[in-house]
């Protein structure tokens, strides 16, 4: 494994520049996604409040739900067309899945 030395020379103007601009760059990054994932956390808790009672426990559904809407990131923004007869089931599906779908993952579904 590598040694780390102090430095013989003082850091000079373009390093501390590069420096500078990564650790901005990263602080601006992190600044923009937190308001993005801080949505995310209350859609993903409104649906694990209306998915109860469940067998899973809260912190099960909510890293299922996360992996979920993580797996469907290149599909944001698609649409989906759904055909299904009219039973209650695929009524549930349509009124209530179809929206915790969409809001999770971006995907549009048109029944």
């Amino acid at each position: 494994m590598r040694q780390f030395r102090r430095r013989k020379r003082p850091l000079t103007k373009s390093s501390f520049m590069t420096m500078s601009s990564a650790a901005a760059l990263l602080a601006v990054s992190l600044a923009v996604s937190a308001p993005v994932r801080a949505a995310d956390d209350a859609v993903i808790q409104k649906w694990i409040t209306e998915f109860q009672p469940s067998t899973l426990s809260k912190d099960d559904q909510k890293k299922e739900l996360e992996w979920f809407a993580k797996a469907a990131e290149p599909f944001k923004g698609m649409e989906i067309n759904i055909v299904s007869e009219t039973i209650a089931t695929h009524e549930y599906e349509s009124q209530t899945l179809a929206k915790a779908f969409s809001e999770l993952t971006g995907i549009k579904l048109k029944h």
